[in-house]
């Protein structure tokens, strides 16, 4: 995880640490950043650094390239930590580039980077790819012009990205959701009703082992025991759950 501090047109501060994920990493993955689980055999775990980054990011604005991505799962974590969610909105440089910049070819961080030809780096490595993504995000509000203020730029990508948003508290409004991270918890199988309207849901027994909340519609990812396979089961279909 990596974040550097920006401030009157320069960077005042940097974050950088490497995690112990809870599970060994694949093949694939280590393929995309090049860190092995040797090199994070001694990392602390995401726990144990989590409240020292939101001292890092509070009060700020938080620029990320895909930032509802990434603060889907932040938000999760500072919520474990029992620390309350930021309250300044956050700008997402992967959204601001494709409604600032239709030229480019696609709105990937490495694309973008050569299309506004910024030093490479080391791409997928946390402070390198923060470093990348704050210089994305400078030439993003510069396309919204100079005496643009926050209220323009969060227009620009096309409204608000809260960090309520992704709360995971929030859920537990929803009975059938404080089953599922239950069920998620303690790996269990539930039953569930699912489909648009109560009348219209079919039972479905699954074992759920995420939950995901997004712009596009929250979500349970769970292997289907009738289909065999995983998919996503979209939070406002669940008419009800039980864990059996």
């Amino acid at each position: 995880i990596g974040a550097v501090k920006w401030k009157n047109g320069e960077i005042v501060g940097t974050f950088e640490t490497l995690l112990k994920p809870t599970t060994p990493m694949g093949a694939e993955v280590i393929g995309i950043h090049g860190i092995t689980n040797e090199m994070v055999e001694s990392a602390p775990s995401i726990s144990e650094k989590i409240a020292e980054f939101y001292e890092f990011i509070k009060d700020a604005v938080v620029v990320a390239h895909h930032a509802p991505f990434d603060l889907g799962f932040v938000a999760h974590e500072f919520e474990k930590a029992g620390l309350p969610l930021p309250t300044v909105p956050a700008l997402c440089t992967s959204l601001l580039s494709r409604n600032l910049f239709l030229e480019s070819e696609n709105h990937r961080l490495q694309t973008l980077i050569k299309f506004f030809n910024l030093p490479q780096g080391t791409a997928h490595r946390a402070l390198d790819d923060t470093k990348a993504c704050l210089e994305v995000g400078l030439r993003c509000l510069e396309k919204t012009g100079t005496d643009a203020d926050l209220k323009e730029a969060f227009a620009a990508q096309g409204g608000l990205i809260s960090w309520q948003r992704f709360s995971m508290k929030a859920l537990d409004e929803k009975p059938a959701m404080k089953t599922m991270k239950q069920a998620i918890a303690e790996q269990k199988i539930v039953e569930m009703n699912y489909g648009s309207t109560l009348a219209s849901a079919t039972k479905r027994k699954i074992h759920p082992h995420g939950l995901v909340r997004s712009l596009d519609g929250d979500f349970v990812m769970a292997y289907d025991e009738k289909e065999q396979r995983s998919k996503r089961y979209y939070v406002e279909k669940i008419q009800g759950a039980e864990i059996v």
